[in-house]
């Protein structure tokens, strides 16, 4: 056994819908987008993650960018297959060290359903993993933050992603209520390409408008320290011609405004579902918002006016998931919540 455990390298998984990391001996070593790109003749991986990620949008006739997951799940098993094993490959620089067994951690949306969750473990099995092991993103969230899951102590976690938005009440190392939407970053981004589009009559790509959220991206129409205006190129429906307009965060604020507010809904309908005894927890405690769509400006200050709770965005929101995943990784015979 001993020597079976010398050969097992083990490694965490976040699969996300817009970035994939993984974490080896505790240190995130791929941080990469989830996204492949494969040569249409003879079906073979050109590139994966940043690589592919520069191709999209940009791609001739032999060439077609995927992208494996969505809505937080594997729609494209055989890309997401691929995926998964060039970024273990990557792990080591893609050096030719050979894994004789993989162990991994990976985690899933809480909302998701047997068939899908099975997807997951199927391709980690298939590109080389001999025990997977599965942990749903609020707890790992949970983790990664450094709250106490085990606790008798409600906490509420808020996990904006690239496909869905997990929002669940944790208390003694379970999810007690759960809301699962699919609305996060990705249509944040698609609400910025019809906007533009409306408003501008420019017509812009997926990755401009994810660097328009990055940049100017805003929950409130009022902020304090406002990023200044954005410069955004694309091609003008009325002409045809390339041009260059000007964004301000207050129309991307007005843009978002209805994803944000089936957001804001979801963290209502799961405040109304929370047992009493963990409402008065949370009421302390209050709220943990996780995951890229953290990063948004104002978002904490529109949901604390919205729930009347302290609100507290986590430190390097975009790694808590994975930071938690690694935990769980070093502790896989004490936590319960891990899936076999």
């Amino acid at each position: 056994m001993g020597l079976f455990n010398w050969f097992t390298q083990e490694v965490a998984i976040d699969l996300g819908t817009a970035n994939t990391l993984i974490i080896h001996n505790d240190k995130v070593v791929v941080d990469e987008p989830s996204i492949v790109a494969f040569d249409r003749t003879t079906n073979k991986v050109i590139a994966i993650g940043r690589q592919a990620m520069q191709m999209e949008g940009k791609t001739h006739d032999n060439i077609r960018t995927v992208r494996p997951l969505k809505d937080g799940v594997i729609a494209d098993f055989n890309a997401a297959e691929y995926m998964i094993r060039g970024m273990i490959k990557m792990i080591n620089n893609g050096k030719g060290w050979f894994f004789p067994s993989l162990r991994m951690v990976i985690c899933i949306p809480s909302g998701i359903t047997e068939v899908e969750k099975r997807a997951v473990r199927d391709s980690a099995e298939i590109a080389g993993a001999k025990e997977v092991y599965l942990i749903h993103e609020p707890m790992a969230a949970a983790v990664g933050i450094g709250i106490d899951v085990e606790e008798p102590m409600g906490n509420m976690i808020i996990d904006i992603g690239g496909g869905t938005t997990e929002i669940a009440v944790i208390a003694l190392s379970g999810i007690v209520c759960d809301q699962s939407i699919r609305v996060a970053g990705d249509n944040f981004d698609s609400d910025i390409v019809q906007y533009i589009r409306r408003q501008h009559n420019i017509m812009i790509g997926e990755r401009t408008a994810e660097k328009i959220k990055i940049e100017v991206g805003a929950a409130l129409p009022e902020l304090q320290d406002p990023p200044p205006d954005f410069a955004v190129q694309g091609r003008d429906l009325m002409t045809g011609v390339p041009k260059q307009i000007t964004v301000s965060y207050t129309e991307i604020a007005h843009c978002l405004d209805k994803s944000i507010s089936k957001i804001e809904e979801a963290i209502l309908k799961a405040l109304e579902i929370t047992p009493p005894e963990l409402s008065a927890d949370i009421y302390q405690t209050g709220i943990y918002l996780t995951g890229g769509g953290a990063l948004l400006r104002g978002l904490d200050k529109r949901v604390q006016a919205k729930t009347k709770l302290p609100v507290h965005v986590a430190e390097d929101p975009l790694r808590a998931v994975v930071r938690g995943t690694g935990i769980a990784l070093k502790n896989i015979g004490g936590y319960k919540f891990l899936m076999q």
